[in-house]
């Protein structure tokens, strides 16, 4: 996903379409609910922030990244992992 992100971002890049991605780690979301208790701690134990990120906050990057606002951004990755991508 990350080469497809910055390849199409690159080709696309005249074009004015805009390739960008968020990449987030656990979610507190409904899909995450039946989801064992040992498994949601080994996962937010892998995440440095020690916990699941909301809704909300991979919501707004995302609506950023939709917006009007971003114009000059292609071809990018948004890590919305609590550090995840820093380990």
């Amino acid at each position: 996903m990350l080469a497809l992100t910055k390849s199409a971002g690159r080709e696309l890049a005249t074009s004015g379409v805009l390739v960008n991605v968020a990449a987030p780690a656990v979610i507190a979301t409904p899909m995450n609910e039946n989801t064992a208790p040992e498994v949601l701690e080994r996962l937010t134990g892998l995440i440095p922030m020690r916990r699941t990120g909301r809704p909300e906050e991979v919501a707004e990057p995302v609506a950023f990244l939709a917006s009007d606002r971003v114009s000059f951004s292609t071809g990018a990755v948004y890590d919305i992992s609590g550090g995840r991508a820093t380990c």
